[in-house]
């Protein structure tokens, strides 16, 4: 698994690619999915999404998925789960200060990035912490469900 995960990030550019395509017709599919209805469609699509993104980024599941601005890699990922960069304990050869065997997740986040067209500036923006209840849950429908919902124009 670790291996391809660090494949996924060195490849960065070409996922970010498939994903702006793929999330085009998972968004578009939304009128399908209302259909059917997201709670029945949840539990199958949740499975498939596991084991997609399982095996390409060893993806944990916390249903605010957020590859696209960590450089394609999964920042749960960290041993301290670390949403918005590393922590102080990076080692000086990139390695994770908890498992020194792998390299941090940050470093990689980094490194992805700078492969990527949108990651560049994706990165910077700060993630909002992960909502717990959300685990588990498919990441896929929740971008579906949140970019078909019309946009609110407020009015002073």
């Amino acid at each position: 698994m670790y291996a391809v995960r660090r494949w996924s990030v060195r490849h960065a550019h070409g996922m970010e690619i498939f994903y702006q395509a793929f999330e085009r017709v998972v968004v578009a599919l939304h009128p399908l999915w209302r259909r059917i209805g997201y709670d029945r469609l949840e539990k199958p699509v949740a499975a498939v999404e596991k084991v997609v993104k399982g095996f390409l980024f060893d993806c944990q599941m916390c249903g605010q998925c957020a590859l696209s601005s960590t450089g394609m890699s999964c920042s749960m990922n960290c041993p301290k789960t670390l949403r918005n960069g590393p922590c102080g304990g990076v080692r000086p050869n990139g390695h994770c200060e908890v498992k020194p065997d792998m390299r941090c997740v940050w470093v990689e986040a980094f490194e992805g990035s700078e492969r990527m067209v949108e990651g560049k500036k994706a990165i910077r923006i700060v993630q909002i912490a992960v909502d717990r209840r959300l685990q588990g849950r498919s990441s896929w429908l929740k971008v579906a469900r949140d970019k078909s919902q019309p946009i609110e124009v407020v009015k002073s």
